[in-house]
Parts: C-alpha cells; structure tokens; sequence
C-alpha cells in the first residue's frame, strides 16, 4: 500500500514548483499586524518593526499613518523616512507612483481597508498593496478583524455595528506573515465605550469574542499557508489546525444523524464541515428521492456539498480527504451480512484500512439516538 505522506513529487509537480518559488523570490512578502479592537497596539508594534528593521540596514519608509497617532507613534515615525500621501487629511490614499520611483525594501502602510478617492489608481488600498507586493517591495500594514469582509456578519452579530470599508479574506491568506497583537479584553473596554450603551461587562463579553474570532481567523490563515506548503512539496498527509469532518453519505446511510454530528463537532471547533456522495448508476426512484433529501440537509447545515465521479469509490472519498485537508471521516455501516461478505473486504473494511491519515467514524444505519 503506498504511503501517501511519504510520496516522492511527480516531474509535473516539481515543475510547478520551481515556477511559484520563482515567482515567491520576484514578489514582496506581505505581513500583517491583526487586532480584534481600537487600543491592542497594533500600530506601534508594527513601527517599532519597521525602526527595528532600519537599524539591521534595510530601506525602509511609511506610506501611510492613521488619523491622530499616539505619542508613542509620533516618536517612533520621527525616525523614520516617509512618503506622504494624496489626497488631503479627508481622503488620504497611498501615492502608489511616488512609493515606486522610491523602490524602498520596506513599506509600512497603517491601516489596510481604507477606500480611496475617485480618481485613484485603484478602487481599494488593500489593491494598492497589492501593486507594491507585485513590484517586489515588501509591506508591512496592520488591520482589525471587523474589517474582514467575510468576518462582517459575525461582527455585526456581536457588536450591533458594521464598519463599511472591508478587505477580502483572500487577501490575508496570501500573507507570508500573520501576526495577532493581542491584549486583555478589559484592557480594550476603554478605548470603545464612547458613549456606548453597554455596561463595562458586556464590552468585555463583547471584546472576549472578537478576540476569539481575531485568533481563530489567523489560525485559519497559517492552516492555509501550510496546506499551501505541503501541497507544494508533494506533502499529501492531511495536517491543519481546524476540524475538517467529511461525512459520506448514501441513499441507505444514516445521513440526518451524520450531519447533525458533524455539523455539531465542525462548530464546537470553528471547523468545516464537507459532505460527498459518490455517483452510482441506477439507483431506484425511492433511493433518488432518499439521496436528494440527504444532500439538501447537508446544504441547510451549511456544509460543502460534492457528488464525485469515480469507478472506486473509495478512492474518490480518500482522495477528496488529502485534497480538503479533512482530518475526521463519517462513515455508514450497513447491519446486514452473512457467510459471503466474510469472505471479502467489505468497502467500509476498506476505507478504514486504507484511511491511515485520518480518522473514522462509524455510523450503524440504525442508530437514531443522539
């Protein structure tokens, strides 16, 4: 049996290789400051860097400051060169032009999501960034959690608020470096109690779990990277820092229970949750009716829904496992048997043996209490 984890890359995949290293060399590296609030002291960790990579020898200049700094700031960014930016105190934006003439090694940019004005280069900074890391400078920049795009609702959910300016998720995966500037949630509670309603101990509560979602957020990132990583080495064995729950579902399984555990399991851990059925010819109208009910409930629980192809289904659930990362499989098991199906492997038999990096879950079909 071939060891998967241990596999040698094939000649295409070694080709693909030495083309993204290739182009990881030409392309400044990005990292980001993240916080979960106003006040963690994502700003002057990120200058204190930027004066700590000066005084090694590298270039290095600003290209953007927030509104009002701190003192702190304002003493720190003394030392350092700037590059002032366009637009006026109201709409201030990058001068992306004047940072390329300047080719520094290093750009400091405060603050990701802003929009900027009409007339600029691009619609958003986050793109502006984007320009530099393609030119070859590297940067430096700092963002909070409620300006995640894809993070905005949950925001919402536990502040009450939406902030309008937003960078995409994507984005901060393709960061080299995350760096979460953490702090007490009540050492936080100051700084946003402007005339807020809320007590100081539900600010707290409020900033406990934004500060949940700050670090799950950049778990999520380095998991990715990893991923990313390993993939490029020809590294298939399933590592990662979330719970991946793959439930494999059929027209007999026991699909309502495996996905009301799965889903259970996937948020208890801020996992995901994946569900496949693998096609089979002619299948009765009842099993069609049975299988669709299956994957709808799958779509309402919020979990990712594939019908895969293959003449081995065990093969195609295994591969989709080392594809997605999966790190748990749920499985049914039919009851029924007798001397013949002694004689041979059944295919659950074969899924567990040959799913060495993963771990299985069995689901008898008559098992209904939870």
């Amino acid at each position: 049996m071939p060891e998967a984890g241990h596999r040698r890359p094939t000649p295409e995949e070694l080709l693909k290789i030495v083309e993204e290293e290739g182009r990881a060399q030409q392309r400044g590296r990005l990292k980001v400051f993240l916080g979960y609030a106003s006040g963690v002291g994502k700003t002057l960790r990120m200058f204190n860097e930027g004066a700590r990579r000066k005084s090694r020898g590298e270039d290095v200049v600003v290209a953007a400051v927030q509104p009002d700094p701190s003192a702190a700031v304002r003493a720190v960014l003394e030392g350092l060169e700037q590059i002032p930016a366009k637009g006026g105190p109201d709409a201030p934006c990058i001068d992306v032009e004047a940072v390329l003439r300047r080719r520094p090694r290093v750009c400091l940019i405060d603050g990701l999501a802003y929009r900027n004005p009409p007339s600029s280069r691009n619609a958003e900074r986050w793109q502006d960034v984007e320009d530099l890391l393609a030119a070859g400078i590297s940067v430096v920049s700092t963002i909070n959690v409620q300006y995640v795009a894809e993070k905005q609702r949950e925001v919402e959910a536990i502040r009450g608020k939406r902030v309008s300016d937003s960078v995409p998720e994507r984005f901060l995966r393709g960061a080299d470096e995350i760096e979460v500037v953490d702090a007490p949630p009540e050492y936080c509670v100051t700084r946003v109690r402007d005339g807020a309603a809320e007590s100081p101990a539900g600010l707290e509560r409020q900033m406990s779990a934004l500060r949940e979602l700050a670090l799950v957020l950049a778990a999520d990132v380095v998991d990715r990277q990893l991923e990313q990583y390993l993939r490029r080495h020809g590294i298939e064995q399933p590592y990662g820092t979330h719970e991946r729950i793959l439930v494999c579902v059929t027209p007999r399984s026991n699909a309502e229970l495996m996905i009301r555990r799965g889903k259970r399991q996937a948020e208890r851990f801020h996992g995901e949750l994946h569900v496949v059925y693998v096609q089979q010819d002619s299948l009765s109208k009842q099993d069609e009716e049975t299988l669709e009910r299956n994957l709808s409930a799958a779509r309402a629980a919020g979990a990712r829904v594939e019908v895969l192809d293959g003449e081995d289904a065990i093969e195609a659930i295994l591969e989709y496992a080392r594809g997605h990362g999966v790190t748990q499989i749920f499985a049914g098991h039919s009851q029924q048997g007798g001397w013949m199906s002694r004689l041979r492997v059944n295919p659950l038999e074969r899924l567990i043996l040959e799913a060495e990096s993963f771990d299985v879950r069995v689901f008898p079909q008559g098992e209904s209490h939870d």
